[in-house]
């Protein structure tokens, strides 16, 4: 006995070991959960950033304040400037030399930024374009630098390169200290209109006047931070700005019928106003309902027609702005209308063309008092005195000011929806980048999506304040569907420079901005969302955050967990589609032993006895798409009845494919729809719903006809 024991001991043993030998050994891997936490991607909080999302008590922020004499040239459509610049080092770093940007250089004869795009030569082209492209000579507009000095005129060591300028510190610059230095320059201002560009001329050749729209027009410090210290991305000029705050003056010289506006406060409104313009805006500044004409339009015909040879200087002071611009033209109307912000009055400006009009004097400046009470009330008081819209016949923005499209599309001079709508929604953008970026002063040259896609969501709020049957264009989900299925090489991640995306309105605009309102509506709800989105606005006012510090704040202030929406809606380029796999039903039973048996029911055992008139289902759900998002579930009874079920994104923690609910009724269910208010920017929805629906030929025929 004790040697067949020994032996079937033996022959288990032999026989496990085989078994072991021949299984196959499993690679382990990373962490692959869709929850996961957001550290990897994120740097590591400092005391100059916190943990929180907030601003730490290190964090530093340098300051650059301009005086500048500038002048334009009508005739010569020209720019020229003289400035002294001074430039306090805040940060804890000593400085060897100072970075400026040159941006009108992308315009320059040898400029770079024609060579970076691939092009193929044209099978026909107009001969106007023709004569353009390969006869004209090529436009010079870049900056032509006439010197650069110390404050005493000596000499002062520059380097360009492009669209940057290095200036070469006589000595180092230590933290706490401060420098100042001057740069004269010149240069031919571009017709934005035929040439393209963030501002420039529009000339009108039936009467022989510009309207000038001028930005990037000067030499501007770049950024010195304690996240990128220089910020050194060339301008090519897709991809915007990252500048420091400052205090401007600025003495602006030109025709002396011009009617002018720029950022900061006139200085000297009775040297350059007449006295009904003056008292036409003091009675603006008193009126809250609609706007006051300062300069109208038979004025404005006028001075159209004559040719003033003489000059007039406009004196202006900002504080606290990170840019500067200007809009002049002997054309200008000037309406205006006072706005209440919690009790402080801000004026709303417009200049336009007779062109523009009655569009412009029906709504842009009620356009621009809305976007400050929308956004103001979402982020903080708009803290500046004016906010101008101008018809600039593009859409720009910069501190206090911006150029906007829309005019009168009809035959007798009226407008149609289509340009009122255009008109406004571009108004309302330009104005509200107020706040986003230059309020808010994220780096829109690396992080383009932090300035376009939180100001189209915060746009959606003020149209809807407009208008509430506003034609929202971006924004809602089911808008942005479009894209999001396309083809994936030519997607990228939210987290991409704008430089270096395919679909630079959709990937920097559109898609954030749905990603905060799906947040908003379907994920956080409107009070944690509003608390949390008004928390980052007033942590980082005039101040420079970057995503970290968004990401952060928004699940500081929320409590809620949202690294895995960051993740997936903004560092990948997963779709959503969820559905519905299959649908079991069952009914419960007596069974043995005092027990309740649950059986599927299949339509063949109807007949037998139930221990409960309840309805009970078995529902599993697919996720086809890379993004994990609540699955929200309608319920259609049989008595006509609806009921709603949402189920968090976490249910998707343990299974990234397919989940099974079991739920019970107490009436039948006929059919159950998944996201059935498109809220979820689900990129195929046949497979939303059960019983599936039957796309007949006809049907599909139809949309592929309509499509």
């Amino acid at each position: 006995m004790k040697k067949i024991g020994i032996l079937m001991f033996s022959f288990v043993f032999i026989a496990s070991a085989s078994f072991a030998q021949q299984r196959k050994t499993q690679q382990g891997h990373k962490n692959i959960n869709k929850f996961r936490q957001l550290k990897e991607e994120l740097p590591t909080p400092t005391s100059r950033r916190t943990a929180s999302g907030a601003p730490g008590k290190d964090y530093t922020q340098q300051k650059v304040d301009y005086v500048m004499d500038i002048v334009l040239d009508d005739d010569k459509r020209r720019i020229t400037g003289k400035e002294t610049i001074t430039y306090h080092n805040n940060s804890d770093d000593t400085l060897p030399y100072l970075w400026v940007q040159l941006d009108q250089n992308m315009r320059a004869a040898d400029s770079k930024t024609p060579d970076i795009n691939p092009n193929r030569m044209p099978r026909r082209v107009n001969k106007k374009i023709f004569k353009k492209v390969f006869d004209e000579k090529p436009f010079d507009g870049g900056f032509k630098i006439t010197s650069v000095t110390n404050t005493d005129g000596s000499k002062l060591s520059y380097t360009i390169n492009q669209t940057m300028m290095r200036i070469n510190l006589p000595k180092p610059l230590a933290s706490g200290e401060k420098f100042s230095f001057k740069i004269s320059w010149w240069y031919n201002i571009n017709n934005h209109r035929t040439q393209g560009g963030r501002s420039g001329y529009e000339h009108f050749s039936e009467d022989g006047n510009n309207n000038y729209v001028i930005a990037q027009f000067y030499p501007r410090l770049c950024v010195y931070d304690n996240v990128e210290g220089w910020q050194n991305d060339q301008f090519w000029g897709r991809s915007e700005f990252a500048l420091e705050f400052g205090d401007f003056d600025v003495n602006i010289t030109v025709p002396a019928d011009h009617m002018l506006g720029a950022t900061g406060v006139l200085l000297n409104e009775k040297e350059v106003l007449s006295k009904k313009e003056q008292q036409r805006l003091a009675l603006a500044r008193k009126t809250f309902d609609n706007p006051v004409i300062i300069r109208t339009q038979k004025e404005a015909i006028k001075l159209e027609k004559r040719r003033s040879k003489k000059t007039k200087t406009w004196k202006f002071r900002a504080k606290n702005v990170r840019d500067y611009a200007f809009a002049t033209s002997r054309k200008f109307i000037w309406d205006a209308m006072a706005v209440d912000i919690n009790g402080k009055t801000v004026m709303a400006y417009s200049l336009y063309s007779k062109e523009a009009n009655p569009l412009y004097g029906d709504h842009s400046t009620r356009a621009v008092a809305q976007t400050l009470k929308t956004y103001s009330k979402y982020t903080f008081d708009y803290p500046y005195h004016k906010a101008i819209s101008v018809d600039g016949q593009m859409g720009m923005e910069y501190p206090q000011i911006c150029f906007n499209p829309g005019r009168p599309d009809l035959d007798n001079g009226g407008y149609s929806d289509n340009m009122k709508y255009r008109m406004i929604r571009v108004t309302v953008h330009e104005v509200g980048h107020n706040f986003f970026p230059m309020i808010v002063n994220s780096d829109e040259r690396q992080w383009t999506w932090m300035d376009e896609g939180l100001n189209s969501y915060m746009e959606i709020l003020a149209e809807l304040d407009y208008d509430k049957n506003f034609p929202i264009r971006r924004g809602l989900p089911k808008n942005i569907v479009g894209y999001m299925s396309g083809d994936q090489s030519r997607l990228a991640p939210i987290m991409s420079k704008g430089d270096n995306v395919y679909s630079f309105g959709n990937n920097a605009y559109g898609k954030p901005a749905t990603a905060l309102w799906i947040l908003r509506e379907t994920i956080m709800g409107k009070e944690l969302f509003d608390h949390a989105f008004k928390t980052y606005a007033q942590r980082w006012k005039f101040k420079h955050p970057t995503p970290a510090d968004f990401f952060r704040t928004m699940e500081d202030a929320s409590a809620m967990d949202l690294d895995w929406f960051w993740r997936g809606w903004f560092y990948t380029t997963d779709v959503t589609d969820i559905g519905i796999k299959k649908v079991k039903k069952f009914y419960a039973t007596d069974g043995a032993n005092n027990t309740v048996e649950f059986v599927e029911d299949t339509g063949k055992n109807s007949k037998t006895k139930k221990a409960s008139n309840k309805f009970f289902y078995e529902i599993t759900y697919d996720k086809p798409g890379g993004l994990v998002m609540p699955i929200i579930v309608e319920f259609t009874y049989k008595d006509g009845t609806k009921s709603r079920k949402t189920y968090p994104a976490q249910i998707w923690r343990l299974n990234d494919k397919q989940v099974t609910k079991a739920i019970h009724s107490d009436k039948e269910i006929v059919s159950i729809v998944v996201d059935p208010d498109l809220e979820t920017a689900d990129v195929d929805v046949t497979n939303n719903s059960w019983p599936k629906k039957q796309d007949n030929k006809f049907n599909k025929f139809k949309k592929k006809i309509k499509g």
